[in-house]
């Protein structure tokens, strides 16, 4: 029985071993891994009914707490949305093996031939707030790279994850792989996660994946490496050639689909052209729908709209209101994203082929949409089986981190007693 009192120790304990998992997953063979993935999905399915009744606990707990409906329903599982976390551990099994692939190769004129091949990361951490489906998102894509994983859920998902952590070591029991490839925090102490911030020689890369919170105390205090998911401040500009019907199908469902999602509209900016035919068509029909709408000046006319202040601009709501502003231009438009944007998504509504090039061009948002719903900025719905987040940085890794992202490369080269001259 560890001892959960010790927190350093304890986190050392699982470091050492998560280390050692991972120099024997470097070379494990991948018909191992998606034997591992494909049992754990299985153990998922067989266990649901567990699962749900550890989750009533957690969703019990969460209430005490006061979170919100949006965040409730991060948190809540049902066999639904089990068959989910099932599908997702099937489709990162099935994918193609990234470790040990060519990624380029070339002969030098030296008589050197030179590979760059994918390698694991080795040994990742992450933190994560209420889903637990993140659980087995982050286990598989981890495993399925060959790097271990250090599991640390939020105090709400705490029943649930258990359970399905606990259905991932079946998985690598299964597969003969060693157990300590997927390890879980088993405490909400919050020191733990202090711990992990500085285990440099332990773990190569920390992942945050929850509010601005959580991912600002990792980006401020983390010794290891970090790949950012930053919020989902997400906008959508209705543009002089925006489609009606598309836009008011795309509008509806990519805020009200499902509010607590990073990838729910925050912002809608509509041209001044449209205002008066699509613009306030899309205002009412959110308003209709329960949406709060908070709105400038021009807006402030259609009633039941409220007025916006200048924290509504850039604010992620994960709840049912959004900010909405009327724009000169396409180019208000990008200024305005580009002052209030987290980076993660965002999108253009227009039938105008030169205004969807400049508005891709003029942004650099990790995902760029035009006339898609924001809802589909997932890992799963790139064809990525899962995502373990969505980085908003530049380095290495952006947008949906699959399976692919969570390896680096190295360089193996050949020659025939080569010499340098």
């Amino acid at each position: 029985m560890k001892d959960l009192t010790d927190i350093p120790a304890l986190m050392q304990d699982i470091g050492t071993r998560a280390k050692a998992a991972s120099q024997e997953l470097a070379f494990a063979p991948a018909a191992a891994r998606q034997t591992a993935l494909e049992a754990a999905a299985e153990a998922v399915w067989t266990r649901r009914a567990e699962i749900i009744e550890a989750n009533a606990k957690d969703m019990e707990y969460g209430r005490d707490k006061g979170l919100s409906d949006a965040m409730l329903d991060r948190l809540m599982l049902d066999e639904a949305r089990i068959q989910g976390i099932v599908d997702g551990l099937r489709a990162v099994a099935a994918q193609d093996d990234p470790v040990g692939a060519i990624i380029d190769e070339w002969d030098q004129p030296t008589g050197l031939h030179i590979q760059r091949v994918r390698t694991p990361l080795g040994v990742i951490g992450v933190i994560y707030e209420s889903r637990p489906n993140v659980t087995a998102d982050a286990g598989a894509l981890c495993l399925k790279a060959g790097n271990a994983v250090i599991l640390r859920g939020g105090s709400e998902s705490f029943h649930s994850s258990g359970v399905i952590h606990e259905c991932l070591v079946e998985g690598l029991r299964a597969a003969h792989l060693p157990e300590d490839a997927i390890q879980r925090v088993p405490t909400r102490d919050r020191t733990a996660v202090q711990e992990m911030l500085k285990m440099t020689a332990y773990i190569d890369v920390i992942v945050p994946r929850g509010g601005k919170g959580l991912v600002g105390l990792v980006q401020r205090e983390a010794r290891v490496p970090v790949f950012a998911h930053l919020e989902g401040i997400v906008h959508i500009y209705v543009d002089k050639e925006a489609d009606p019907v598309k836009s008011l199908a795309v509008v509806m469902n990519a805020k009200t689909r499902r509010t607590g999602i990073c990838g729910s509209a925050e912002c809608l900016l509509i041209h001044r052209d449209v205002l008066d035919t699509i613009g306030q068509g899309l205002i009412r029909a959110l308003l209709e729908a329960g949406v709060e709408v908070r709105g400038d000046e021009a807006l402030q006319t259609i009633e039941g709209v409220k007025p916006a202040d200048e924290s509504d601009w850039g604010c992620e709501y994960l709840d049912m209101i959004i900010a909405a502003k009327v724009v000169d231009d396409i180019d208000a438009a990008i200024a305005h994203i580009n002052h209030y944007s987290s980076s993660h998504t965002d999108c253009i509504l227009t039938e105008d082929d030169a205004a969807a090039a400049r508005f891709f061009q003029r942004l650099d948002s990790a995902i760029l949409m035009r006339n898609v719903s924001t809802q589909f900025a997932d890992g799963g719905e790139f064809g990525m089986g899962a995502e373990i987040g969505i980085a908003t940085g530049k380095m290495h890794a952006r947008g949906p981190v699959g399976a692919m992202q969570l390896t680096s490369f190295k360089y193996q080269v050949s020659g025939d007693g080569t010499i340098r001259k």
